[in-house]
């Protein structure tokens, strides 16, 4: 059962490696076509945030974003295939941060196309979410190995 759980959470995990690799391997100096695709979605963003709170979010580079969401897959990922909940949190973090952002169907008129491919892609993200929760719900669950051994009561005689 455990080997089965091992393959399950790898094969859970690609997702994260290949999305990552891909994204590593495009990156170059300015971020890539990651940043070239995010950088329109975050501007609408920002400008709904300054909209709806007053606050300004602060200037940066998108490839930093970018970066940071390659480093969040790949090291939550790593942590994830060994059952850890530190990788599934990284994972569920990075979840969090890209749904919103890059499925923006909340964006487009019921009309376009593009809202039906985007509200997919959303609801498969929203999958993924819901898949890590379960994993930490379970791994809390389940009662913790005590490494001492509890020694057998022994019966009083009278």
């Amino acid at each position: 059962m455990a080997f089965l759980s091992f393959v399950g959470r790898v094969l859970f995990v690609s997702v994260f490696v290949f999305s990552a690799y891909q994204e590593f391997n495009d990156f170059g100096v300015d971020g890539g076509s990651a940043a070239t695709a995010l950088t329109p979605k975050f501007n609408v963003l920002s400008k709904h945030f300054t909209t709806y709170t007053g606050f300004q979010l602060p200037d940066f580079e998108i490839k930093f974003l970018v970066a940071g969401a390659i480093a969040l897959k790949a090291l939550g990922s790593f942590l994830f295939v060994f059952g850890s909940t530190i990788g599934a949190t990284l994972l569920i973090l990075h979840q969090l941060i890209a749904t919103p952002l890059l499925y923006d169907f909340y964006n487009y008129d019921v009309e376009k196309k593009e809202l039906l491919q985007l509200f997919i892609k959303f609801t498969q993200s929203l999958a993924l979410l819901g898949a890590l929760l379960f994993f930490i719900g379970m791994k809390n669950s389940i009662p913790r190995r005590s490494s001492t051994t509890k020694k057998a009561a022994k019966t009083k005689t009278v």
